[in-house]
């Protein structure tokens, strides 16, 4: 029986495109300072389609840490060091713009009277997660938040999803792990959770089914899943 949720941040409770091209869109604009040959270089190292104005499905923002995208393009950008970088990148995306995939309020009360206890897993920063997740007015209904820089690692690997299990006192075999990623899915069978994929972000059913338990459309279709289990 399933008695605990960890939700992916961004393409889970938040779609991804309407959350992040225009973000990236501005980055690119910042750091690329009006050079054309650096701007197409740092576009090209992390799949921005420049035309039209959105992330590729192979973007390495869609799951890697910012600290990874960093890495990506430090050697295309003037005046930085990695981690003055990775600092850049994370101060930003706190105030990205979010657009929620469903109406997570009601969401969230409905498992919370299920008895249910919930967590975030992001591969973005735990600051910025906090900010998206407290500017959506849902932050308290959370009992665990973490990030890449929570001192547990980013996914793939399950050492986020290990420590949602320590702290809340659940067996990782009663926890379902939710995510539009395979970062996310991977990272839930490595902790040998369920694991449930949703079509808010990049990738398509056909992508999320070997990693997944079960694809959804969205996080609303949870309820009826849960009902199911029972």
């Amino acid at each position: 029986m399933i008695q605990g949720l960890v939700f992916d941040k961004d393409g889970t409770l938040f779609y991804f495109g309407e959350s992040w091209d225009k973000w990236a869109g501005g980055v690119i604009e910042n750091l690329a300072k009006g050079d054309a040959q650096r701007k197409k270089s740092i576009c090209e190292a992390i799949n921005f389609d420049t035309e039209r104005q959105t992330l590729l499905p192979s973007s390495p923002i869609i799951a890697a840490t910012l600290a990874e995208v960093a890495a990506l393009i430090l050697p295309f950008v003037d005046g930085f060091t990695h981690e003055e970088l990775a600092t850049y990148l994370d101060e930003s995306a706190a105030d990205a713009p979010m657009s929620p995939a469903v109406p997570l309020a009601p969401l969230l009360q409905e498992f919370k009277a299920r008895s249910l206890v919930l967590g975030v897993a992001t591969n973005d920063a735990e600051a910025s997660a906090r900010n998206h997740l407290s500017t959506a007015q849902v932050l308290e209904q959370f009992d665990f938040v973490v990030g890449y820089d929570s001192g547990h690692g980013g996914k793939p690997a399950p050492g986020m999803l290990l420590a949602f299990t320590k702290a809340m006192d659940v067996a990782a075999d009663q926890v379902a792990m939710v995510g539009d990623s395979t970062h996310d899915l991977r990272a839930g069978r490595a902790a040998g959770m369920t694991t449930i994929g949703v079509l808010t972000g990049p990738a398509d059913r056909a992508t999320l089914t070997p990693f997944a338990d079960v694809v959804l459309a969205d996080i609303g279709e949870i309820p009826t899943w849960l009902d199911q289990q029972s």
